[in-house]
């Protein structure tokens, strides 16, 4: 099918300085993906699509400086975990209207289960689905096509995609709960399980503002990269699902054995985590950004006063080898620039990333961003774990368990972080507010309020 692509200079595009025509094949599920050369850096575009005499709504771009311009600053939402169950897209709507850059998704565009009437939050209650998937667990390219179509149909979700150019990454619910490399959770047999592995990377490469570069050989796509924004920001873009070993300790909360520490495990695999190493030892940008996927502090909690300290062994708590090495390697070659923003928890988190538990002297920061909408309303930050975990972890600056985003103002001497908070999600036009502000000044890898 012929798709004729339109980029304009202006919002009415009377404009046009870049029009061209393409194939949506339908080995693509009718996905086009157009990457345009010869436009102005650092400058808003406006773009359509036709196609057998209908237009799209119109989309806004952004390009970004190039590298060896100067901006003064840029600004930029995280968010992700949208299951579309348990809340609203109200978080989408107020990051469509926000004067932002750019969108970093971290992952879970989609949740792969079934349909459900009943859902059930962390304390355990239970409430009602507020609209259900359609179909039973995605397994085929048709059912994860089709999950990903519901979720597209929502005209908050649109707004977001439609307002600014989006940085992606997937973690763990495109293809199924908490996987990992080659295994899934249930057990399945590796050459099995990577069949569902390459139907979901496909519907997730159709579906996603992505280049030619991560199209998937199989089921296996090339997700990790760098983007650069002006001499101001390096943006490393990570990939912790596909090379991870497996959880230790049957992915539990538990204790860190010498598992968690053996450096036989890994959390990006050697060449990516190579390619790291290379890209931030040769940075020269104010500041570099790691997007990722999982939470990089290392957070004990308890379930009881008297209980063990646990630690998630789906988080980099669970390689304690691969985090380490990240954290020294930063501190030696680009102290006091890094910046972690991470997502995947379910609840806002920000604080410090040490080595250990003994070393005051902070390497990194983390920002991470609560979900769009897994988790319902929640249940705010004087809940039993949130207590626990702000008890134990003098590093962790804030914790609530409150949907949302986080909104990050970057200039060239302060980074500047907001958690973003709505106060109800199952119900529209929740009321957006500010939890908690943060600021990081260059050179002085420590969060200090706002």
């Amino acid at each position: 099918m012929l798709v004729i692509w339109e980029v304009g200079e202006n919002e009415a595009l009377s404009h046009i300085v870049r029009r061209g025509q393409t194939l949506a094949h339908p080995e693509l599920g009718h996905s086009v993906h157009v990457e345009v050369t010869g436009l102005k850096s650092d400058r808003p575009y406006w773009y359509r699509f036709r196609i057998a005499g209908y237009d799209s709504t119109i989309g806004r771009s952004h390009t970004f400086p190039q590298p060896d311009e100067s901006p003064a600053r840029v600004r930029f939402a995280a968010a992700g975990c949208q299951h579309y169950e348990k809340g609203y897209y109200t978080a989408w709507r107020n990051i469509a209207n926000e004067p932002i850059d750019f969108v970093f998704h971290y992952g879970d565009y989609i949740y792969e289960s079934g349909g459900s009437k009943v859902g059930i939050t962390p304390n355990s209650t239970s409430f009602q689905v507020l609209r259900r998937h359609v179909g039973p667990e995605c397994y085929s390219l048709d059912e994860y096509r089709r999950r990903y179509a519901q979720y597209k149909a929502d005209a908050d979700l649109q707004a977001a995609h439609a307002a600014v150019p989006w940085i992606v990454t997937s973690d763990d619910h495109e293809v199924d709960n908490n996987w990992a490399g080659d295994s899934d959770q249930d057990g399945t047999p590796p050459d099995i399980f990577q069949l569902r592995r390459a139907s979901a990377m496909q519907a997730y490469y159709e579906h996603m503002p992505l280049r030619l570069t991560s199209l998937p050989d199989g089921n296996h796509m090339q997700i990790y990269r760098s983007l650069r924004y002006g001499d101001l920001m390096n943006i490393f873009v990570l990939d912790t699902r596909q090379y991870r070993s497996d959880q230790a300790y049957g992915d539990q909360f538990a204790a860190q054995g010498k598992d968690v520490w053996s450096s036989d495990r890994t959390m990006m695999g050697r060449e990516q985590e190579q390619w790291l190493f290379n890209g931030l030892a040769h940075s020269d940008a104010r500041w570099n950004l790691l997007a990722h996927q999982v939470m990089m502090m290392n957070l004990a909690f308890r379930k009881s006063d008297h209980g063990a300290l646990l630690y998630s062994m789906d988080q980099w708590s669970g390689y304690m080898y691969s985090r380490n090495r990240l954290l020294q390697f930063i501190r030696q070659n680009c102290p006091g620039n890094v910046v972690n923003v991470t997502g995947d928890a379910h609840r806002h988190f920000a604080g410090n990333l040490l080595l250990d538990g003994n070393d005051s002297s902070p390497v990194s920061v983390e920002f991470l961003a609560t979900s769009i909408s897994s988790g319902s309303d929640g249940g705010g930050d004087n809940d039993s774990f949130s207590r626990s975990v702000r008890r134990e972890n003098p590093q962790l600056m804030a914790t609530t368990d409150q949907r949302g985003y986080v909104l990050c103002d970057v200039g060239r001497d302060v980074w500047h972080a907001d958690l973003k908070v709505l106060d109800k999600v199952t119900q529209r036009d929740g009321k957006l507010s500010t939890y908690a502000s943060f600021a990081v000044e260059r050179g002085y890898p420590r969060i200090q309020k706002a």
